[in-house]
């Protein structure tokens, strides 16, 4: 698959290195360019259209071809140390205050209809996209951030800031309006700026990364402040050249959003495929049956008489209700006990006749882990893992708390190489199994599986994967659900041979792999 968002983050990069389009000897320099709009700015000072403010930055490369700023007592200060990478000649470094007013103000009558725009309204990403609702100029204008047509917008705070909400204004009713305060806003007021430049200069990881590094607040209300946007460094082409950098990386993004789609199609149908993979395995139409294998029924047979041999020892003790399921005619039965009930209602898709159909707790012996106690301080401090440990065939073990396991504890949840484990809560049915040479405890969270002879458990994970594709595998509870004992003792699997189930598995794994590799 294609990395397009990394490559998006590579187009910005370069565009802002001067590197994306070729540079015109024919251009007006950004030098030239920085002399008009403070040029400008004065002229609308000095009409009262804007306010004065601060006197603008001005950075220059001085004949040493180190980079100075006139500071506010008219002094060159060395800012060489800031400078992040080398731009064209043609360019110039500026600070966002030179070029933009932040953070303006609208005056409007009360009765004129604008837009108002919530932080939900304000697209992530890439993209350049915000909606709006229509709103009394009257009913919004105090309490909330003034924006116009074609300023620039920015989320300031986490995580939206790092989800890169922001835009360029557009389409506004009266061309003005309000919106959350926890936006920043780069007004043009000379109106000589391509301006969908500036917004993709703020979406950039420079800008980002940096944004981050400025945060103030506590965690989860962190900010950037008005300060690190005023004083940000901008690399500024000129106009012309702020026009070509935004046609082509729309032209590129317009290409990748392509790919995405189909890639997205693509993926789609590769899970597709490998639903259909799984679901052909568990029918037992995905490989031949065998004549020469055991058929299921006397595997189980087998296991039966296992289990009444752990019970003669008084290893485990005999379940009441006991499973027997078997084929009479055209239906399906169970005996429990003494109790036979037609089960056709549950048997959910044909399997051939050598397979048969058993609850999970006839194959399996099953008990869940040890629940949190934090005063419980006896018996040995162990490893365990939670729910949290466990994604669907593979574990992480980055972070392992410890627990005090008491020896009776221990023997119930302790994990051992080749055991199948299930998630009782969380991504209720979740299952994996243990591969690893040594052992690790359970909370109670997770069931632990191990069979009474050996079967070919990756088969049975398979089968949680499918049961769980098909959602065949449910909770129940009151708010928090979780998949009970009973519930996972109950379930209702189609058992092939034991040579057919490493063959399904082989063919499962190689078929998987060939369509992953596509």
């Amino acid at each position: 698959m294609i990395d397009t968002q990394a490559i998006r983050n590579k187009i910005l990069d370069l565009a802002i290195r001067g590197k994306l389009v070729p540079q015109d000897p024919n251009d007006e320099p950004a030098s030239v360019l920085l002399e008009r709009i403070r040029a400008e700015r004065e002229r609308l000072i000095a009409e009262g259209k804007i306010k004065k403010g601060k006197t603008p930055s001005r950075i220059f490369r001085g004949a040493d071809n180190t980079h100075y700023e006139i500071d506010e007592n008219n002094a060159s200060v060395s800012i060489e140390d800031e400078i992040p990478f080398v731009i064209p000649k043609s360019w110039a470094w500026c600070r966002i205050s030179s070029l933009f007013s932040i953070n303006p103000r609208n005056q409007l009558p009360d009765d004129t209809v604008v837009g108002f725009m919530s932080m939900s309204l304000l697209e992530g990403g890439l993209n350049n996209h915000h909606t709006y609702e229509e709103k009394r100029w009257g009913d919004v204008k105090k309490g909330f951030t003034h924006f116009r047509n074609n300023d620039v917008v920015i989320a300031k705070i986490t995580p939206c800031f790092q989800n890169r909400k922001s835009a360029v204004i557009k389409y506004l009713p009266n061309e003005y309006g309000a919106g959350t305060t926890e936006l920043h806003v780069l007004r043009d007021n000379t109106r000589i700026l391509h301006v969908p430049y500036f917004l993709l200069c703020c979406k950039t990881n420079n800008f980002i990364n940096g944004g981050i590094a400025s945060f103030t607040g506590t965690a989860g209300q962190q900010r950037i402040g008005k300060d690190y946007i005023s004083n940000y460094l901008i690399p500024l082409p000129p106009v012309y050249e702020q026009r070509r950098i935004v046609a082509k990386i729309d032209q590129v993004f317009s290409v990748l959003t392509e790919i995405d789609k189909f890639q997205t199609q693509y993926a789609d149908n590769l899970t597709v495929l490998k639903k259909s993979i799984l679901q052909e395995a568990v029918m037992g139409k995905l490989v031949p049956q065998d004549p020469n294998d055991e058929p299921a029924s006397v595997l189980i047979e087998r296991i039966r008489a296992e289990k009444e041999r752990l019970i003669a020892e008084g290893k485990i003790k005999r379940d009441e209700n006991e499973s027997r399921i078997y084929k009479r005619g055209n239906s399906y039965y169970e005996l429990q006990g003494k109790s036979e009930v037609c089960i056709d209602d549950e048997i959910p898709f044909d399997i051939p006749d050598n397979w048969a159909w058993s609850r999970l707790g006839e194959i399996f012996q099953h008990n869940t882990g040890k629940a949190l106690n934090a005063k419980n301080q006896e018996g040995n401090l162990l490893e365990y893992i939670t729910t949290s440990n466990l994604y669907w065939n593979s574990f992480d073990l980055r972070i392992v708390k410890r627990m005090y396991f008491n020896e009776q504890e221990i023997k119930k949840c302790t994990v051992t190489k080749g055991d199948l484990l299930v998630c009782e809560g969380g991504d209720i049915g979740r299952a994996a199994i243990w591969s690893y040479d040594y052992d690790i405890l359970i909370q109670n969270h997770i069931h632990r599986l191990r069979a009474f002879l050996p079967v070919c458990t990756k088969y049975f994970f398979f089968l949680f994967y499918h049961y769980k594709q098909k959602e065949m595998i449910e909770g129940i509870g009151i708010g928090i659900k979780g998949l009970s004992s009973n519930a996972l003792h109950r379930i209702l699997f189609p058992i092939p041979p034991l040579a057919e189930q490493k063959r399904i598995v082989s063919t499962i794994e190689n078929s998987i792999s060939k369509v992953s590799s596509l």
